[in-house]
């Protein structure tokens, strides 16, 4: 069964885009900081993307 994200759908706030910004330069996965920040793996891919980040593709 899928886990569920209480922030579905729910614009970024600053302080989430920091911590994706720490997390992904630390060499955090997807799936970790997916966790951290209880958002989909789609949702902090997509962020980073916009954001030009780079996220280890690790597991």
């Amino acid at each position: 069964m899928a886990e569920r994200f209480e922030r579905h759908r729910q614009p970024w706030r600053p302080d989430e885009i920091q911590k994706l910004h720490t997390l992904a330069k630390k060499g955090m996965a997807v799936k970790a900081i997916a966790k951290a920040l209880t958002r989909s793996e789609e949702s902090v891919k997509d962020q980073a993307k916009k954001d030009g980040l780079s996220i280890a593709k690790l597991h």
